[in-house]
């Protein structure tokens, strides 16, 4: 990203031609190619994207800030594929049994 790097606002804008978005930190800068579902994504009722954002709000990401960032978002998208796939095994043996 060639900027400041300091996080100052927190926003997410989608591109209305796919499902990805931006994660934007400042005026100038943002994460491209986020999905809006893992924008969305909560861990204890917490957004994990926008969090982990706000928490640095007033500091200057590293560069070893952003390649964490980027982890954080493929993590999350490989975590929503599996979940999905978990729930479809368990649909197709007939749900979750009753006891």
């Amino acid at each position: 990203m060639a900027g400041s790097n300091r996080v100052e606002r927190v926003a997410f804008v989608t591109d209305p031609s796919s499902e990805q978005g931006r994660a934007w930190i400042n005026a100038t800068q943002s994460f491209a190619g986020v999905p809006e579902e893992v924008w969305t994504f909560e861990v204890g009722g917490d957004q994990v994207c926008a969090q982990w954002l706000k928490d640095r709000k007033g500091r200057v990401l590293t560069f070893q800030d952003i390649v964490q960032y980027q982890q954080i978002v493929a993590a999350l998208a490989e975590t929503i594929q599996l979940m999905e796939q978990i729930d479809d095994v368990i649909e197709a043996h007939g749900g979750w049994p009753l006891h």
